[in-house]
């Protein structure tokens, strides 16, 4: 059996500029590097504005396992499914993290005959644009830094920054440290940190800007540290906001590359999902709009996490309604709710299946809360049986979904069509009417609980002192209209990811919130959550390598 790897590089790429004229685009509106990736130049995407937008998919998932249960080869497939049955589709999904990729999930650039190409660039350097949001929020943090060092004009508190570095690594290492040590030429001692990229406020920004001059002012809003008075000081106070978002001048503009057969795809962005919006940017899915019939996108990790932020803080700020959700279950995963260990996932087990089906009814559940039209595509791995596949197949009719089972990784578009005439009979003459789940002029607390209580079935919700402080201090900066972006543990429902399945009777503890402003929303800190995560004993860059004639192997 080949590996994802191995199926990408023999599949046969179009030049990037084919793909570009079947959306509409020429070779001037398009930033080409090298043969098979551009970018979209802003000329491009304004003169799409005026466009009929098409009709927008979400695939999400149930709770998934640590490996994932393929929502992103899932959407890929679709997209290119859609394609096959006659319907102009563009997938638009995020890009990946080299954290995750040496880490323990491997690649996120699909899998099997379901992926964007080319495969390797996708998963390692891309474009850069990782690089660039690293670059500008590291050079933020020295800014703020060198001016705390000659004379601090702005009278900083150093106990109060909260600008944090990053690193596109999973370095547990870096998660506290000191800086400044050596002498009064290295600058001022202080507690610091690291963040892995994709938390850094800078990829939120990016992902929710439309323009430089919002990605300027956004930057401008981000709030980093506070004087001696205690009065918050943020990046537009210290004049910084221009030169950070030209560090972004590339980064900022959509990547164009193609699936395994050909259908255009808008890689972009790469927020997560468990500590921020989780969803591509709103760029990429708005223009996607202007030249598709359909677009296909994805929001990370489960419903719970992903689907939730994108319907109650990316589409209002995009502007944009979704017409429709996928939602991706799998055998293994309903194994795993229903109490089997992973590393028994592969054994039948119709029992545990059916003990884990509570999982999915719960976000069937919630995507009826925000008024969303779904089908549930069961993911097949070889290992299923088909008793444990009927079962899933049964319960999700009787609760009155659509249901199909794919296999786009093992059949590319063909291991789909079902799901994908599915989808274009329930949305075809579709008027969009998306629900929100709060009103954004709720109290803070009313807006947690909500999503607490509806999303994730929790019993009580409970802030400690320290968010009791958050609290009042968002009242007092009138930060308290911003949307909610929670940050909890994407392997349970609850703040407890050692509770699989449903849990019911749950309490959920909020430790702290930080406002991301320039992002503009509040994340309330759950659980043991952290924005930095650590390398597995066996990390997934064991089986990295590259020949002498430059060809990367081992990459999922």
């Amino acid at each position: 059996m080949l590996s994802d790897i191995e199926i990408a590089q023999k599949a046969k790429m179009k030049k990037i500029t084919e793909i570009a004229e079947s959306i509409g685009l020429s070779a001037d509106d398009i930033e080409i590097y090298g043969d098979f990736k551009a970018k979209l130049k802003f000329s491009a995407i304004k003169r799409t504005y005026d466009n009929m937008p098409g009709k927008l998919v979400l695939v999400s998932a149930i709770t998934p396992t640590p490996a994932g249960e393929g929502k992103t080869t899932t959407s890929i497939g679709l997209a290119m499914a859609m394609n096959k049955i006659g319907k102009k589709t563009i997938v638009a999904i995020r890009e990946p993290s080299l954290g995750p990729t040496f880490g323990i999930k491997g690649g996120a650039a699909g899998g099997g005959y379901s992926q964007v190409l080319p495969m390797e660039d996708i998963n390692l350097h891309f474009t850069g644009d990782l690089h660039a949001v690293t670059s500008a929020n590291n050079n933020l943090a020295a800014l703020i830094d060198n001016s705390i060092y000659n004379g601090n004009p702005f009278r900083v508190n150093p106990r109060t920054v909260r600008w944090r570095r990053v690193m596109d690594v999973n370095d547990r290492s870096l998660r506290n440290i000191v800086i400044g040590l050596g002498g009064k030429l290295q600058g001022v001692p202080r507690e610091d940190g690291f963040d892995i990229t994709p938390a850094s406020e800078i990829m939120a920004i990016l992902c929710l800007s439309n323009s430089y001059s919002e990605l300027k002012s956004r930057i401008g809003n981000i709030l980093v540290a506070d004087n001696y008075d205690n009065e918050p000081l943020h990046v537009r106070d210290f004049g910084f906001e221009n030169s950070i978002a030209a560090l972004l001048k590339d980064a900022l503009k959509p990547n164009l590359v193609q699936t395994i057969e050909g259908t255009p795809a808008f890689v972009h962005g790469g927020p997560f999902a468990n500590i921020a919006q989780g969803a591509n940017s709103i760029l990429a899915t708005r223009t996607a709009l202007q030249l598709a019939d359909y677009v296909i996108t994805e929001a990370g990790f489960g419903f719970d996490l992903g689907a939730e932020k994108f319907f109650d803080i990316v589409c209002p700020y995009g502007k944009f309604c979704t017409n429709a959700v996928v939602l991706v279950a799998t055998v293994r995963a309903l194994k795993h709710h229903g109490g089997v260990k992973l590393k028994e996932l592969n054994m039948p087990n119709p029992e545990a299946v059916a003990k884990g089906l509570e999982n999915l009814g719960k976000h069937l559940e919630s995507i009826q809360k925000f008024g969303m039209k779904s089908v549930v595509a069961i993911n097949k791995f070889a290992s299923d049986s088909d008793e444990e596949l009927q079962l899933i197949a049964k319960y999700v009719s009787e609760m009155g979904f659509d249901v199909a089972v794919v296999d786009y990784w093992g059949k590319g578009s063909d291991g789909g069509i079902e799901l994908a005439e599915l989808v274009d009979s329930i949305i075809r003459h579709d008027v969009c009417q998306m629900n929100t789940l709060y009103d954004w002029n709720d109290t803070v607390e009313k807006k947690v609980e909500t999503i607490c209580r509806e999303i994730y079935g929790a019993e009580k919700i409970t802030f400690t002192a320290k968010a009791k402080k958050s609290l009042k201090r968002i009242k007092k900066l009138g930060y308290d209209k911003l949307p909610i972006c929670m940050a909890k543990t994407q392997k349970s429902l609850s703040d407890n990811p050692k509770l699989v399945g449903r849990p019911k009777d749950f309490l959920v503890t909020v430790r702290e919130i930080f406002i991301a402003s320039g992002a503009g929303f509040l994340i309330p800190i759950t659980g043991d959550i952290m924005r930095m995560p650590g390398l597995p004993k066996k990390p997934s860059a064991l089986k990295i390598d590259i020949d002498d004639d430059g060809i990367i192997k081992g990459l999922f």
